[in-house]
């Protein structure tokens, strides 16, 4: 799931406990075309980069469209866990932060992707382990936007975001077939 979206903060705790009001749909279309508009303003920093460092999970398929645009070919990761769900729901409540998985270095010349910075609260970590690198994600909300160096597009603290690897996508009746509900 996106790595680092979490209540806003200050933000009113729900009755649900979900502190989101309302939510955006991510679709594989869209994200393509955002990724490859980040390639393009990233290829305009006339940067020699050594390679890219995917922030997993959500930033692996980010990393993987920039690096095919880019025509980069050294990947690595670092793990970071920040999220838990109960079964069968979205992953919106954030947890303790767990490092599965760091890199050597301070990330000098390498390429830093996610797909989303909310509250920045996994981006700070990552930033404070590779200060050097170049942050890049698709998108940013207000809380995390400080945190990168280049994102896409920003949206509001309290929407959360489907990524295309979260949703299914089924028919839908048309609304003329749907009973009023009394």
């Amino acid at each position: 799931m996106a790595s680092g979206q979490s209540a806003p903060p200050g933000g009113e705790a729900h009755p649900s406990g979900n502190p989101y009001k309302d939510e955006i749909v991510i679709s594989w279309p869209e994200l393509h075309r955002d990724a490859r508009y980040l390639s393009r303003v990233l290829h305009d920093l006339k940067q020699d980069w050594k390679g890219i460092i995917a922030i997993t999970r959500g930033g692996l398929v980010p990393a993987a469209l920039v690096a095919r645009e880019l025509e980069l070919r050294l990947i690595d990761t670092v793990c970071v866990v920040s999220y838990g769900a109960g079964e069968g729901a979205a992953e919106q409540r954030q947890g303790e932060l767990r490092w599965l998985k760091s890199v050597e270095g301070d990330g000098a010349g390498w390429l830093l992707i996610d797909d989303l910075v909310d509250t920045g609260r996994t981006a700070r970590a990552v930033r404070e382990r590779l200060p050097r690198a170049h942050f890049a994600t698709l998108y940013a909300k207000p809380a995390g936007r400080p945190l990168v160096d280049t994102f896409v597009k920003e949206f509001k603290q309290e929407k959360w975001i489907y990524f295309p690897w979260d949703i299914d996508y089924q028919f839908v009746s048309p609304i003329k077939q749907h009973r009023p509900v009394p």
